[in-house]
């Protein structure tokens, strides 16, 4: 509705520059601008005009950078208006308005762009790996269960994996008594250098927030921030690595069952369809259950490693699986919640939907 809302406060504005140029070149009567407009001045009213609908219609696209050319159109038509001040100063209303949501844009360009930094720098590690094509040798010495589960999801016969991309849409909140904010997240994990980059964009009370999950070399960092700009929300430390390191491990799992391989992990206890495992990073080991029905589908992960800010203690942490469908050649979990286990009962705060995954991405991003 918003999107709808600022769209057209864009083509309106940029419409009524127009009338300056029809009175410059005398094509119509125009009695709301009492005082002449030269020719030259008028060009520039037309000027104005087409770089606010250029800036339209790269909004209505999602093209990333339209608050560039929102922000040159508001510094011509405030030029304009302050010539024409009598007759033009209520336009200075909409020119605040939409530069405040250009500027609200530009900060969140400026915070993604050290996130696509950061994925760049990963990448191009990347760019040498081999990926040596998974066979059933390589599934040696793993339970039964898994092994399943990975000739299930085809991940046999396909390349290993030294990296992923992932893109999801959803809902999250923090905490039970909080609204859900819907959100779209942009995910990398990289295997080799065990670095997982998040980046989510949701809206709280209609407002734009942020989040930047980073997890390099066993240290995590979350930061969110309210127009891109003001911190919400900040953790670091030794608890937020040792979540951060279950959720990568939770990430090889779900998203990319031929990493389960990874000579990091130790399968333990196996118990009907349930396998334990623990996993070890930068020296922190996590262990988790992982759950598998009669189809080999793997349909929860559940560890007590993962520190709870709220409860300020660790609490079961699960990620409950469905939906299984194919993406890009393997058939994977499509649907999961996020829910902590508090001793009263149990809280989902997040809601995903896998929307695209792709591996062994070598190349930056543009």
């Amino acid at each position: 509705m918003l999107r709808i809302f600022l769209f057209t406060i864009l083509i309106i504005h940029g419409l009524i520059h127009l009338i300056g140029f029809m009175k410059a070149f005398k094509l119509s009567e125009i009695k709301q601008i009492t005082h002449d407009i030269s020719r030259p001045m008028g060009f520039l009213w037309l000027i104005t005009f087409l770089v606010f609908v250029v800036s339209a219609i790269l909004f209505l696209s999602t093209n990333k950078y339209w608050w560039l050319s929102a922000i040159i159109a508001i510094l011509i038509s405030q030029f304009i208006i302050i010539n024409f001040w009598h007759d033009a100063k209520f336009g200075t209303i909409a020119n605040i308005f939409i530069l405040i949501l250009a500027l609200t844009n530009m900060a969140n360009w400026n915070y993604y762009e050290k996130f696509q930094t950061d994925v760049n720098t990963e990448l191009r590690k990347n760019s040498s790996l081999q990926t040596p094509i998974l066979t059933e040798a390589d599934l040696f010495g793993l339970p039964d269960q898994v092994k399943n589960y990975m000739r299930y999801t085809g991940s046999i016969g396909k390349p290993q994996v030294n990296n992923f991309k992932v893109t999801t849409e959803g809902k999250i909140r923090k905490n039970e008594k909080s609204e859900w904010m819907p959100f779209t997240t942009e995910q990398y994990n990289f295997l080799q250098q065990s670095s997982r980059l998040f980046f989510m964009n949701a809206r709280m009370n209609q407002l734009p927030v942020s989040g930047y999950h980073s997890y390099k070399y066993g240290k995590a960092i979350m930061d969110i921030r309210l127009l891109s700009t003001f911190k919400v929300q900040y953790q670091d430390g030794s608890e937020m690595d040792i979540a951060e390191t279950v959720t990568f491990f939770n990430d090889m799992c779900c998203m990319a069952p031929a990493t389960l391989i990874d000579k990091r992990i130790k399968w333990g206890e196996t118990n009907g369809e349930k396998v334990q495992a623990s996993f070890t990073n930068n020296n922190i080991t996590i262990t988790a259950w992982l759950f598998f029905n009669d189809k080999s589908e793997l349909v929860n992960f559940i560890s007590n490693d993962r520190y709870n800010y709220d409860a300020k203690k660790k609490l079961p942490w699960s990620t409950p699986l469905s939906e299984y469908k194919d993406m890009n050649g393997y058939r994977l979990a499509t649907i999961a919640d996020a829910i902590y286990q508090y001793p009263e009962k149990e809280i989902c705060y997040g809601k995903f939907h896998l929307t695209n995954i792709e591996y062994n991405l070598n190349r930056t991003k543009n």
